[in-house]
C-alpha cells in the first residue's frame, strides 16, 4: 500500500514514510492508493470475531507487509487492550465510551498504535527522531502518555495558553522525561500553524528529524477505524438496522476515520459531524462555502478549531462531489448554553454524566432523531467527565470524583516554556533544543 500527498499526488511513499514523516511536500496530508474493502460476511458477523482479530483485519491491509503479522497482532492487542463499552442512555440513544484508556481519552488508540509503529520502524535507526505536536486538548496528553519514556524519541506538544482544562493541562506539562509542553500565547489554530511551518522550513528539517502525532499522521489516524467497527459489533448484538453515528468534530480526523471504514464497507445509516460555535463545516454543509474563520473559545475545547485539517481527506474520499457527501453526512452547531443545559437534563433523565464534547454530540444527535424518528444512533465520548469539572459540575450540581490514576498525576508541578505564537521564536527552541 502506498500512500500519496494530496497536494502533489506524485510524491508517493510506503507506510513506514508516511507515519514517520507525518506529511508531504507543501503540508500535504498523504491519503491511501486505494480503499481496500472489508469482507461482505465479515462485516455482517462481526460477532464472531475477537476484538483483536476485527482490529487486525481493520489495519493489515494498510500496514502491508511493512510490520510483520505477529508483530502486528501485538501492536493491535496493546493498543486495544482496554475496555471500549457502547452504553444505552434511552431507547433512541446509545453513547460508545472512548475514555476507558490511560488518558481517558479516546486519541489513546490513534497515539498508542503510532507510539508503537515509530518504535518499530526505529528500533535499528541511531537518528534521534522528534515527534512536534499541536493540541487543542486531549491529543497532547494522549501523545504524551504514549511515547512516555520511549527511548530515542523526543516529544514537544503545543498547546494554546488559557484554553485547556486543568487536567488536560497536567497530562501536557507534568510528566517531564522526554517530553516538552510548550505553552503558546494564542489559540490552537495558531498552534498547527507553527508545527505545519516547522514541518516546511529547510533548516529545521536539515537537522532535526520531525514527525507529527497530530491525525494528520496516517498511523494516528487510521487505527480510530477500529473503534467504530468493536462499536458496530455491540449494536449488532443489541439492535436492528443501521446506526446514525454522530461524533464531536473540531480537527475532524475521527470522524474521517469513521467515514473511512463506511467506504470500506461498515454499515452506517448516516454520520453527523457535531460541531460547537466553530462551525466551518456545517456552515458547508448549508452553503457549500468552505472558509477558515477565527477560532471561538468554548467549554468543548477540544473542537475549538476554525480550519480543521482532516476534511480535505474527507473530500477526498468523496471526490469533491457535495451532493454526495450532504447526503451522508450532516453537520449542526450546538453553543455553550446548549451544551450545559444537555449535561443537566441527561443526568437528571438518565443519571448519565455527559462532559462537554459529548454533550455537543447528543444534542446534535438529538435534533436529528427528532426529524427522523424511525432511526436510532450512538454518539462517541471522547473523554472522561473528570477532564472538564468546571463545566460539568456546574451543569449536574455534583462533585466529580478523580480517578484513581489520575491523582499522582495532579499532585505533579506543571512544566512549561511559554511562547508567542511567531514562528521564529519556535525556530530558535527547536534548534537551541537540539
Amino acid at each position: 500500500m502506498n500512500y500519496y500527498n494530496l497536494k502533489d499526488k506524485e510524491e508517493q511513499v510506503n507506510f513506514k514514510t508516511a507515519s514517520t514523516k507525518g506529511q508531504g511536500k507543501n503540508k500535504g496530508l498523504f491519503f491511501p492508493e486505494t480503499i481496500p474493502r472489508f469482507d461482505e460476511d465479515f462485516i455482517r458477523d462481526l460477532n464472531r470475531f475477537s476484538d483483536e482479530e476485527i482490529a487486525f483485519r481493520c489495519m493489515k491491509d494498510f500496514v502491508d507487509e511493512e510490520i510483520p503479522e505477529m508483530e502486528l497482532r501485538k501492536m493491535i492487542s496493546e493498543t486495544i487492550s482496554f475496555e471500549i463499552p457502547l452504553k444505552k442512555i434511552n431507547d433512541k440513544i446509545s453513547v460508545l465510551e472512548l475514555f476507558h484508556g490511560p488518558t481517558l481519552a479516546f486519541k489513546d488508540i490513534g497515539a498508542r498504535f503510532m507510539s508503537l509503529c515509530l518504535s518499530y520502524f526505529l528500533k535499528d535507526d541511531d537518528k534521534k527522531v522528534t515527534v512536534l505536536v499541536a493540541t487543542s486538548g486531549d491529543t497532547g496528553g494522549a501523545v504524551a502518555g504514549g511515547f512516555y519514556k520511549v527511548p530515542g524519541i523526543d516529544v514537544i506538544i503545543l498547546y494554546p495558553k488559557g484554553r485547556v482544562s486543568i487536567v488536560q493541562e497536567k497530562q501536557l506539562t507534568a510528566l517531564g522525561e522526554n517530553i516538552t509542553a510548550l505553552e503558546v500565547d494564542g489559540s490552537f489554530d495558531d498552534c498547527q500553524n507553527l508545527v505545519k511551518q516547522a514541518f516546511s522550513d529547510e533548516e529545521i528539517n536539515s537537522r532535526i528529524f520531525l514527525t507529527s502525532a497530530n491525525s494528520i499522521n496516517i498511523a494516528r489516524w487510521l487505527p480510530q477505524q477500529i473503534y467504530y467497527l468493536l462499536a458496530l459489533k455491540k449494536w449488532q448484538k443489541a439492535e436492528k438496522g443501521d446506526p446514525v453515528i454522530c461524533v464531536p468534530s473540531g480537527n475532524f480526523g475521527n470522524i474521517c476515520a469513521g467515514i473511512l471504514a463506511h467506504f470500506r464497507g461498515m454499515k452506517v445509516d448516516h454520520f453527523i459531524a457535531a460541531c460547537n460555535a466553530n462551525d466551518v463545516v456545517p456552515y458547508y454543509l448549508k452553503t457549500k462555502i468552505l472558509e477558515p474563520k477565527e477560532t471561538v473559545a468554548t467549554l468543548s475545547n477540544a473542537m475549538d478549531v476554525g480550519n480543521p485539517s482532516n476534511f480535505v481527506r474527507i473530500l477526498e474520499l468523496f471526490q469533491d462531489q457535495f451532493e454526495n457527501l450532504k447526503n451522508s453526512i450532516s453537520g449542526y452547531s450546538v453553543n455553550d448554553e446548549d451544551t450545559l443545559e444537555t449535561i443537566r437534563k441527561v443526568y437528571e433523565q438518565y443519571t448519565y454524566i455527559l462532559e462537554p464534547h459529548g454533550a455537543v454530540a447528543y444534542s446534535a444527535l438529538e435534533n436529528y432523531l427528532e426529524e427522523h424518528p424511525d432511526k436510532k444512533g450512538f454518539i462517541l465520548e471522547t473523554a472522561h467527565p473528570v477532564k472538564f469539572p468546571d463545566s460539568v459540575e456546574k451543569a449536574i450540581g455534583e462533585k466529580i470524583k478523580i480517578p484513581a490514576s489520575l491523582k499522582e498525576l495532579m499532585n505533579k508541578d506543571k512544566k512549561t516554556v511559554e511562547i508567542n505564537s511567531d514562528f521564529e521564536e519556535l525556530k530558535r527552541f527547536l534548534l537551541n533544543k537540539n
